[in-house]
């Protein structure tokens, strides 16, 4: 199976376009072996594909909205940690350091 150079949208859409201008000249499109039967499970593929492709797109929107706001608490956290390690740095001596996690040199 080749991949189209579609996005799932204008795929989406251009298989609707064929399915009514094939349901239109059914009588025509019937002699070389398409017929009723093809068409219903063509529309059935397209609108199971509509579904899932606006299933997908809430997905991604979803997704945008939760890595937003885990970007947002991950700057918070940034910035109470900085905070916390550098109390830490100047109450305790370097070599108490490793017991909160801090590793470095000065």
């Amino acid at each position: 199976m080749s991949k189209s150079k579609l996005s799932f949208a204008e795929m989406i859409s251009q298989a609707q376009v064929m399915v009514t201008a094939l349901n239109a000249n059914a009588e025509k499109i019937s002699k070389r072996g398409i017929d009723s039967a093809f068409v219903t499970e063509m529309e059935s593929i397209r609108t199971e594909a509509k579904k899932l492709n606006d299933e997908q797109e809430k997905l991604k929107a979803d997704l945008k909205s939760k890595t937003d706001a885990l970007n947002a608490k991950m700057e918070e956290l940034t910035q109470k940690y900085s905070e916390a390690k550098k109390v830490v740095k100047l109450e305790f001596p370097q070599t108490q350091w490793m017991e909160f996690g801090i590793s470095d040199k000065r």
